[in-house]
């Protein structure tokens, strides 16, 4: 008897940070959990607190709604909830796999260190039964020490395998150049540590070249990579996954409004795509949200869909047997419609 194919797509998130995903219900738990008192009672205001406006003007304005949710993230309590209610946020919007981005030295302003920080993030990890992994983000523009400190316990947790799969580089990209960075990954090539890199988001192709000298295993946005044809056919011969955020990517106007969102164009020319939310919750978005988007503006059929998935699962910091069974979930999975929308979740904000 054939296997029944599942009744939803298996959504496989690779590029979400936690401070990014942070809903005004999870607030109100964090905030309860804390007693803290929130900066506002009703929960459009508080909305209004943890997303984008609609005058976003830059990546640099699209980073300041980080204020708030960083606020909640404190203390280990604070910490390790927040992982827990994200992943059970993420399997009731249907994501079968995740892996949640933070940097451990942002959470250290009330006395945690980053090895507190980390343990905290893992012991909400294990409180949820979505597979997921931990990557840590070096930040753009912090003090050398810290950023060391990250990759040498990135490393120690790797070997340890509980729960950190690789390393990020986050931040003001505009501001801060990747090629700025270039010593602190060779430390995490020596030490064998996998790593992504945002490139190509704030900053063009010159970004996303340093990322890959620099030897990044996938591109965070890389967005602009077209801005370069030569290093697009690199990229395509490399089979660098990128990791493509539509909502984000309008919102901080990596990409003009103007301009047709390039995720087909580089589908077709054979990239490794990927698609992910970045900021769920400041972008007011879901992944199901995005994969609707791309179907409806994006101009992608169900096959592509269906080869979106698969470099996602591909592409995933995970080990071998959990990388086969997101494969084969997504080889299973129909190519008939089904709807993407989880009841009572928001869609994407570009409709």
């Amino acid at each position: 008897m054939p296997q029944t194919s599942p009744v939803s797509p298996p959504l496989i998130e690779l590029h979400l940070h936690l401070d990014g995903a942070i809903t005004v219900d999870i607030a109100r738990n964090l905030a309860a959990l804390q007693d803290i008192i929130l900066p506002a009672k009703d929960d459009e205001t508080l909305l209004s607190l943890l997303s984008v406006p609609p005058s976003c003007r830059s990546l640099d304005d699209f980073l300041k709604c980080f204020t708030l949710p960083l606020n909640l993230l404190q203390t280990a309590d604070g910490l390790r909830e927040a992982v827990r209610l994200v992943q059970a946020m993420l399997r009731r919007q249907g994501v079968v796999y995740a892996e949640l981005r933070f940097a451990p030295q942002l959470h250290c302003t009330h006395g945690m260190t980053q090895r507190q920080a980390i343990e905290a993030a893992l012991t909400g990890l294990s409180q949820n039964p979505l597979p997921c992994g931990l990557i840590l983000c070096l930040m753009r523009g912090a003090a050398e020490n810290d950023n060391r400190e990250t990759i040498d316990l990135a490393a120690e947790y790797l070997v340890s395998h509980d729960g950190v799969v690789a390393l990020d580089l986050a931040g003001a990209e505009g501001l801060f150049p990747t090629c700025d960075y270039a010593a602190l990954f060779a430390r995490a090539e020596h030490l064998h540590i996998p790593f992504t890199i945002h490139a190509g988001e704030a900053a063009g192709s010159d970004s996303i070249r340093a990322a890959i000298d620099m030897g990044a295993r996938r591109i965070g946005h890389g967005v602009r990579l077209r801005e370069d044809p030569d290093l697009l056919e690199a990229v395509r011969r490399l089979r660098l996954p990128l990791e493509l955020c539509p909502t984000s990517n309008y919102q901080t106007h990596a990409v003009d409004e103007r301009t047709p969102y390039p995720l087909k164009d580089y589908l077709d020319a054979g990239l490794a795509v990927t698609v992910n939310t970045d900021d769920m919750a400041i972008c007011r978005t879901t992944l199901a949200g995005e994969f609707d988007w791309l179907q409806v503006h994006g101009g992608i059929t169900r096959a592509d869909e269906k080869k979106l998935l698969l470099h996602a699962a591909e592409a995933a910091f995970t080990d071998s047997d959990t990388r086969r069974d997101l494969i084969t979930q997504v080889e299973h999975y129909t190519t008939g419609h089904i709807p993407h929308k989880v009841p009572g979740s928001a869609g994407s904000t570009l409709e």
